[in-house]
């Protein structure tokens, strides 16, 4: 994973005032159409209406380069500058122990600082000298700042941190702006990945071993390896002058039948309510409560599968800050076991044009959702390449789609196998102007991801260390609570396909539905259950041959199920519930409940059962065996 390259778009008046030295012709993906390149930027024309749309702008003043913006040391603490004039509010601050604490949190001081025309000051020497010095730094001369940047009217933007040396003058050291996080968990290690605020050379230790930075980046993988299977050991970030201690376990050898818990969630956009339930694009009240949760009942790894935030940006740096949101109320689990995130419909990244008609952005191999969500996650490399050599291909010997590398991929744990699928690829948001700009609308799975996912699950079959597949994709087969009119249903119209090149694909979200659900209900004996979010609730359904999943003008092939299978949906990490719909399988559905619920499943030999609890209140919401 390589760091982004942050690329500021020009306001609509600078691009008409130097359009002849400042704008520069965009190539247009061939898979796109009726987007044209014209002088004053981007155009969508309908010529059958006769009708242009200009694109449209950025939509936030927020990005995470200026908001996160190292401060200054000053002769008594530290001086903020945002870079953004229009900013008042307040900045709280307090200080953070790490050593001998599971979860460093800043503990807030009882005073604050204004920001006033986007700048603030912190006097560290009047603030926590004295009684008010719990990390002893009037000693050593160190210590951790934790700040929180508040706008005016009260929503929260940003938790940040920042290491401090000195007694006064002081100086800002070499700090984690992210992480460090647990990724890649295999048997034998992990990588670790952190970012700093400046480039630097860093290093882990684990066990008496040395893992170093192979250059110097502000962006860390640093591969841990030649440990035991599932063995659990500690491991130091060494960083400048300043180190950070927290644990790992490996995962068991492949095939193992030893018991192990892990833990589901879907949707954690920011709620309503106030305070931490909007840090700017993510719930990081109920984020918190579950990443707690799931570490004090022992969970192995968290899968999330979509929706972590707002999104719907039209800037990569504008992302990165709700992203980044995400990160900061996720560590509290993910400095010590694996958050395997995967993309939502809330993760677009888009070109916009007038009237809400929007497309993934472009070029793809630079700001696209895809390239976007990969830069800022850790995940495995084996995923398919992209939808390049599809039959709809209009290019072959050209790159003309999205990279799915990191976004959709697979990992096994002991005797159970992971797919995690993007079911919001190539994503255009507008599903109603798909036939004019073209796109992939939501909840529809390509054919080259169709075809790995294939590949895939026939392979983890022939598997004899593999008991248990289980199948994640963020948008629900049989949606029950708020996604009725999309997801792979759209109110039983099978005309809702994407389009590339102006061209419909072959076959509809309902056709494609039953080939997945084929492939992993008939084909496939050891898929457990699909996974999915979308829907701001849990519910847990369970389809059998007897189960209606047709429209009543149903003229096309039916789908034989012959065993019965469990589809679960967990949208209810934090952002906005959604009531039981009346759907023709709503007979089928064991249970729906719009609390806010934590899934844990353990895994014990060829057993699989399934815990759900509220992380907010702890009240358990269902317990039952799926094998």
């Amino acid at each position: 994973m390589k760091r982004i390259d942050i690329k500021h778009f020009i306001s609509l008046f600078s691009v008409f005032a130097m359009l002849s030295t400042n704008l520069s012709s965009q190539n247009i993906p061939a898979v796109y159409s009726n987007i044209f390149q014209e002088q004053e930027g981007l155009v969508l024309k309908d010529l059958s209406k006769g009708e242009d749309y200009s694109q449209y702008l950025p939509d936030s003043k927020y990005r995470y380069s200026k908001i996160s913006a190292t401060p200054k040391g000053t002769e008594n603490g530290l001086h903020f500058d945002f870079g953004d004039s229009t900013l008042n509010g307040t900045i709280y601050y307090g200080l953070i122990k790490t050593e001998g604490v599971r979860f460093p949190q800043p503990v807030y001081f009882k005073r604050n600082a204004h920001i006033e025309r986007g700048k603030a000051k912190i006097n560290l020497k009047k603030s926590f000298s004295g009684k008010y010095d719990f990390v002893n730094w009037e000693s050593t001369g160190k210590m951790i700042v934790g700040y929180r940047i508040v706008e005016d009217n009260g929503t929260i933007l940003y938790d940040g941190r920042v290491n401090v040396k000195g007694k006064g003058p002081f100086e800002v050291s070499l700090t984690l702006k992210e992480g460090p996080f647990v990724t890649l968990q295999t048997s034998s290690g992990v990588t670790i990945y952190f970012k700093t605020n400046t480039p630097a050379l860093c290093t882990v230790e684990v066990n008496g071993q040395w893992y170093k930075d192979t250059h110097i980046t502000a962006v860390h993988e640093i591969k841990i390896e030649g440990l035991r299977p599932d063995r659990s050991y500690r491991y130091t970030v060494h960083y400048g002058e300043n180190t950070e201690t927290y644990h790992f376990r490996t995962a068991p050898c492949k095939g193992a039948s030893t018991p192990f818990t892990w833990a589901y969630a879907s949707d954690s956009r920011a709620g309503s309510g106030g305070g931490e339930r909007n840090i700017r694009g993510t719930n990081a009240y109920i984020v918190k409560k579950m990443m707690v949760l799931a570490k004090q009942r022992g969970a192995r790894f968290f899968q999330f599968t979509g929706d972590m935030i707002n999104g719907y940006k039209t800037e990569e740096d504008i992302m990165n800050l709700e992203y980044a949101n995400f990160k900061s109320a996720a560590k509290l689990f993910w400095h010590y076991a694996p958050v395997n995130a995967a993309m939502g419909n809330h993760e677009a990244l888009m070109t916009s044009f007038e009237g809400r008609r929007s497309v993934d952005r472009f070029p793809f191999d630079k700001a696209s959702a895809e390239k976007c969500f990969a830069d800022n996650f850790v995940n495995p490399h084996n995923g398919p390449i992209s939808e390049d050599g599809a039959s709809y291909d209009p290019s072959p010997h050209t790159m003309d789609f999205p990279s799915y590398d990191e976004c959709t991929y697979y990992y096994t744990y002991g005797n159970m196998a992971m797919v995690v699928l993007n079911s919001n690829y190539w994503y255009a948001p507008s599903t109603g102007t798909i036939p004019l700009h073209s796109g992939n609308v939501h909840g529809y799975i390509m054919d080259n991801q169709f075809k790995w996912l294939e590949e895939t699950i026939m392979r983890l079959e022939a598997d004899s260390a593999i008991d248990h597949i289980f199948v994640t994709l963020h948008t629900p087969a049989f949606p029950n609570g708020g996604h009725s009119k999309d997801d792979m249903w759209y109110g039983g119209n099978n005309e809702i396909r994407p389009y590339v090149s102006g061209k419909p694909v072959e076959k509809g979200i309902i056709e494609r539905r039953d080939q997945i659900l084929d492939l992993l209900i008939n084909r496939s004996k050891k898929c457990v259950a699909l996974l999915h979010g979308d829907e701001h609730n849990y519910s847990r359904l369970v389809i059998s041959n007897t189960t209606p999943m047709y429209p009543e003008n149903w003229s096309k092939e039916r789908l034989d199920i012959t065993r019965p299978f469990t589809q679960i949906t967990n949208g209810a990490a934090g952002a906005p519930y959604y009531a039981q719909e009346e759907l023709p399988w709503s007979k089928d559905v064991k249970i729906f409940s719009p609390l806010n619920a934590l899934m844990l499943i353990t895994v014990d030999g060829k057993h699989v059962h399934l815990e759900v609890i509220n992380p907010d209140t702890f009240e358990e919401i269902e317990k039952v065996d799926l094998r």
